[in-house]
């Protein structure tokens, strides 16, 4: 290993994926003047040692798919740790020393976590925050505190109340825009929609090649031949897991068919059944291969922001329809009892004439009908994302012609 050869003197990443460690090399402490980025995603580590705290130049761990039951203390201490990333682990305790003061992105996706800490009240920088697939049953007094958050992720959890879930501190935070909530037992009783959706057999679709792969999924090209009515090209959506980093499969597929059909959404026309493996599936309209996402999703970097193509600029006339759909889909979800909780320009899908098409539901919850004032803060969260996109399109905006 070129590590402990004294090979990597100086680096300022470290790319541990997949090495089978079950401790740190202690040859990573020989970096600590220098090393800024450790992926140790993929391996049995357990633990992390004290002698951690002198990389104080570290500012990016991944750490996911490990075999952690505690967040490590340690990572506490770090000075100037930005974005923390321990996902699918075995995590049922974060203590509360575990949360540096200097993250601005948190990642404890699919976990077993009954409760976060005071101390995540105390993250200033805090902008994203990846809950998903917990045991949360609430959150912590003064996420009023968290002025910066603008991503949060709170399904597959055990919120019995949507208060617990949502309460007003929260929605009244003045950046937060990108919400989702769903897979919570005080939302079960409106994602039970899926008996009521057609359901389309394994045994009718002919698969072809992958055409785009999302958070939650990869989306394939198939060919759909229903017994006694004509073939017709179709894409099948099939889910990647139980948990993904916005909620649960069943959740998206809930809310993608109760938002039903607009002709500013993509739409579905039915649920995958029968699949050899138990997967979880949806089969959607195949669009012809040039429509494509008008960028490209939120980098490291960027955090919350999406990334365009370098010099990307569109015709007034264009700019001005896309804003126009994005708007009048929203409002329709919001009038089906739906919030979006992702409306970003890699979530809208252009044909390059100025249509666009509002996709992936995978975010997507259900407003709460009791509770009308909630229901308006959550409609106010999905608004705000909304307003982000409008001003990305006026920024992308060619002057109008004089002619």
């Amino acid at each position: 290993m070129r590590l402990r050869a004294g090979e990597l003197l100086g680096s300022t990443r470290l790319d541990l994926r997949g090495c089978s460690l079950a401790e740190l090399p202690p040859e990573v402490l020989t970096l600590a003047g220098t090393l800024e980025v450790l992926d140790l995603t993929g391996n049995q580590l357990s633990s992390l040692p004290p002698a951690l705290a002198q990389l104080t130049k570290l500012h990016t761990l991944f750490a996911s798919n490990n075999r952690f039951t505690v967040l490590p203390p340690v990572l506490g201490q770090l000075p100037v740790l930005d974005t923390l990333g321990f996902k699918a682990n075995r995590i049922a305790e974060v203590p509360a020393e575990s949360l540096s003061p200097s993250l601005r992105w948190l990642i404890l996706t699919d976990n077993r976590i009954p409760a976060m800490p005071s101390t995540l009240t105390a993250c200033p920088r805090m902008q994203k925050l990846m809950l998903a697939g917990n045991r949360l049953s609430r959150l912590p007094e003064g996420m009023d505190r968290l002025q910066r958050l603008e991503l949060l992720r709170l399904s597959a959890n055990r919120f019995e109340r949507v208060g617990d879930a949502l309460p007003g501190e929260l929605l009244s935070l003045p950046r937060l825009a990108w919400l989702a909530h769903a897979g919570n037992p005080f939302s079960e009783a409106r994602e039970h929609t899926l008996a009521e959706a057609p359901a389309i057999p394994w045994s009718e679709l002919q698969m072809q090649d992958v055409l785009g792969e999302g958070a939650s999924g990869h989306i394939h090209a198939a060919r759909w031949v229903p017994a006694g009515a004509p073939a017709q090209d179709v894409a099948v959506k099939l889910f990647k897991g139980a948990v993904t980093s916005d909620g649960l499969p069943e959740c998206e597929m809930a809310a993608t068919l109760a938002a039903g059909r607009h002709p500013d959404l993509v739409g579905a026309l039915g649920v995958l059944e029968g699949h050899p493996s138990g997967t979880h599936g949806l089969v959607l309209p195949r669009l012809a291969s040039h429509w494509k996402p008008l960028a490209g999703p939120p980098s490291m970097a960027t955090c919350t922001r999406d990334v365009y193509a370098d010099g990307l600029r569109l015709p007034a006339s264009h700019a001005d329809a896309l804003a126009r759909a994005a708007t009048a889909a929203l409002d329709h979800l919001h009038a089906r009892g739906l919030t979006h909780g992702d409306l970003y320009a890699h979530n809208l899908l252009v044909d390059g004439c100025g249509r666009g098409l509002v996709s992936d539901f995978g975010a997507a919850s259900f407003l709460p009908g009791e509770d009308p004032e909630r229901a308006e803060a959550l409609k106010r969260v999905d608004r705000r994302a909304l307003q982000v996109l409008l001003d990305e399109l006026s920024g992308l905006r060619e002057p109008r012609s004089m002619a």
